[in-house]
Order: structure tokens, then C-alpha cells, then sequence
């Protein structure tokens, strides 16, 4: 089995297995978020240790050994983007499953359980038309002053939406154009969404231009912007020239 073929399936499986726990009905709402987490973490990581044990591993839910760090093929995964849509009933939640090589997001497979649909880097399908006006990502929780004024800029519409990875999904199923982010991240909310985002012939940086590096010792990565390339350098302009309080 391919890296490729190994993530989808790694994704779509612990996906199947957060909606069986969901619809167990063993779990209060409170509770639900928890045990998907640690359930889908349970499977992805031995399923990754019995399929590649001389990779690297990086979760969200297991604590870091630092044993990663001298590896060139690491693994960083997301059992559950999006816990509290996840615990809500809602659809925007996903499952990453990523492989770094070398620092750089290389193969991704970001399962979307409550629409069905895993997405990779096998296979892109085609960007889609651009909306007019353009549509713009934000969390429907806490939207960013910096993506509202970003927004407000270019005459872009806002589109309220839970995790990460259903925000940089919608940007490569041509739902929408641009997703701004600064709030601050970590490797996982991430590595799997670049790479399919790259693979789709999205525009994927930092906020200031640089590429994202993974598989560094502190995994915080405070900032993303994926987008259509027609807007990477206006959004990016935008960004770049507010006063830099507004844009941490």
C-alpha cells in the first residue's frame, strides 16, 4: 500500500469509527468530543506503528517523546479537527491523516465523515470556477478581525465554518476562495489540508509568504493562508501591510 493509499485509508476508517461512537448513544455531548479523540487516536497510531514503524509520529493526542525529531518521514495526524462540531452533530469536522518529508506536508488524505468524502494528493481533481464576489473562510465561532477586514477589502463574502481542515477542503471543492488564518494553529490542524491543498493547485504559505515547515521541535504554527492563486498576493499585500498587533 502506498503513503497515499495508507492515509485515505487510515482517515476513512477512523472516520467510520467517530460516527459509530457518535451514534452509539453511550456518550453525553460533554463527553462525546473526548472519547472520539481518544478512540480515533487509539487506531490511527497503532494502525501507523504496525504500517510504517520507522516513521515519525505526531498527534494531537499523544505526547511527544521527541524521538520524531531526527526522522525524515514523519506522520501528523488530527484524530478529530473540529471536536466541538464533531460533538454538535455537525458535518464540519474531519479526520488528517499527513506525512511530512523532510519538513515539507507531502501526502495528505483529510476525511470529511459527515459528507462522505475523503479528499488526498492522489488525483486532485480540478479547481472549480471562482465565486463572484469571492467567499472567504472564517470560524463561525470567533471570526478574526484580520479575515473580516481582509474580507471587507476585496468585497469578499464571509462563510462561517468549523474546523480547519472542512475550511481548506472548502477551498479545494471550489465552495469557497480564500482561508485566512491567524488565531494560531499546530502541525496537525494543517499538514494533511496543505498538502491536499498544494496537490490541488492551491496557494499555501504563512502569512508573510514563507512556507510552512513541520516536524519542528515546538509544533505551534500561529498562521495560514490557502487560497485560489489569483488572490495569494493581494491577501498576502492585506495582511503584510496591517499594524502588526492587529495581525497576531
Amino acid at each position: 500500500m502506498t503513503d497515499v493509499e495508507l492515509a485515505a485509508h487510515l482517515a476513512e476508517t477512523a472516520g467510520k469509527i467517530l460516527v459509530q461512537v457518535r451514534d452509539s448513544g453511550l456518550f453525553s455531548a460533554k463527553a462525546l468530543g473526548k472519547a472520539g479523540d481518544q478512540t480515533a487516536n487509539q487506531f490511527l497510531v497503532h494502525a501507523l506503528r504496525e504500517q510504517r514503524p520507522e516513521d515519525g509520529l505526531l498527534s494531537e493526542e499523544m505526547k511527544c517523546d521527541g524521538s520524531r525529531l531526527g526522522q525524515g518521514r514523519v506522520w501528523i495526524i488530527d484524530p478529530v479537527d473540529g471536536t466541538r462540531e464533531y460533538g454538535e452533530g455537525r458535518t464540519d469536522w474531519a479526520v488528517h491523516v499527513g506525512l511530512a518529508v523532510d519538513g515539507v506536508a507531502t501526502i495528505g488524505a483529510v476525511a470529511l465523515p459527515g459528507m462522505d468524502l475523503t479528499l488526498t494528493t492522489a488525483a486532485p481533481r480540478p479547481l472549480a470556477p471562482a465565486n463572484t464576489p469571492p467567499r472567504m473562510l472564517v470560524s463561525r465561532t470567533r471570526p478574526a478581525a484580520e479575515a473580516v477586514a481582509v474580507a471587507e477589502a476585496i468585497g469578499a463574502e464571509l462563510l462561517p465554518m468549523g474546523s480547519a481542515g472542512a475550511k481548506a477542503m472548502a477551498v479545494v471543492r471550489g465552495e469557497a476562495d480564500i482561508y485566512l488564518h491567524t488565531g494560531g494553529q499546530y502541525e496537525w490542524d494543517s499538514c494533511a489540508p496543505v498538502a491536499v491543498a498544494q496537490a490541488a493547485g492551491l496557494h499555501v504559505s504563512r502569512v508573510d509568504g514563507s512556507p510552512l515547515r513541520y516536524n519542528c521541535s515546538d509544533p505551534y504554527l500561529p498562521d495560514l493562508l490557502i487560497c485560489r492563486p489569483e488572490w495569494a498576493q493581494q491577501v498576502l499585500a492585506l495582511v503584510q501591510a496591517m499594524p502588526k498587533a492587529a495581525a497576531e
